[in-house]
């Protein structure tokens, strides 16, 4: 519905992160904390609080890119640079020992002290001084995405981060204003990504002419879908496919 209704509506591309209203019925409200919602149809809500907004705070992605029983900045950051930045990591090493529970002083770990244990390995640290500060923005969602002030009930969250850049942001508010800065980057991706549905295949470094086209031209429209679609229809890529006979 959330999509559906940016498309609809035709709003630029970068309204997908800064967008301030969801879709909720009752059970979804209820689990955001978003009061006067009844019955299982979904409606159009606007947020007003601060801490929701745009894909990056539905419980859908937050849900998928935890594990079963905790929150996961690294898949989390993992996901935004793969999905928002268009910058995927490196795979990882073979054998990569798993996040410790406890410290050296045999005391429970939150999962912020367990991967700044883990960075002290210059092997990890590369590809985990890039992800693990974008997801630690969002550690105010707990597994499924219900918001939380504290880690296992006890520590409180702590969501601020810095990239290596040296760019600094607080949770997802702070996050949010610091992807906006980058939005070309994030219209890029999805540019790409619309591109490789439409010619069905992976795009490659020949087609990048064709995504810049695409954004400098929509860049007039605040890079609106209409935007967007047309230039994907009317790039040399898409007009050049070929299809099975």
């Amino acid at each position: 519905l959330f999509i559906e209704d940016q498309l609809r509506t035709d709003r630029g591309v970068p309204d997908l992160l800064s967008a301030n209203y969801t879709f909720v019925n009752e059970r979804l409200a209820e689990h955001y904390g978003i009061r006067d919602v009844y019955g299982s149809r979904f409606r159009r809500v606007e947020l007003t609080d601060g801490q929701r907004g745009g894909l990056l705070g539905q419980g859908s992605i937050l849900t998928i890119t935890s594990y079963p029983n905790r929150t996961s900045p690294v898949l989390r950051g993992k996901w935004l640079l793969e999905n928002i930045l268009g910058t995927p990591p490196p795979p990882p090493p073979p054998d990569v020992p798993a996040l410790k529970d406890k410290g050296a002083n045999g005391q429970r770990q939150s999962v912020r002290q367990r991967l700044e244990e883990h960075r002290q390995n210059p092997v990890c640290a590369t590809c985990h001084s890039q992800m693990d500060p974008l997801g630690f923005a969002l550690e105010h969602f707990d597994a499924v995405g219900g918001w939380r002030t504290e880690d296992d009930g006890r520590t409180p969250v702590d969501a601020g981060g810095a990239l290596p850049s040296g760019d600094k942001f607080d949770g997802l508010t702070g996050l949010r204003a610091l992807l906006l800065t980058r939005r070309e980057q994030f219209v890029s991706t999805v540019t790409e990504r619309l591109l490789g549905f439409a010619v069905g295949r992976g795009v490659e470094y020949y087609d990048r002419p064709a995504v810049r086209t695409i954004l400098r031209d929509a860049a007039a429209s605040d890079y609106r879908w209409s935007a967007i679609i047309l230039g994907v229809v009317r790039s040399t890529p898409f007009q050049m496919r070929r299809t099975e006979s």
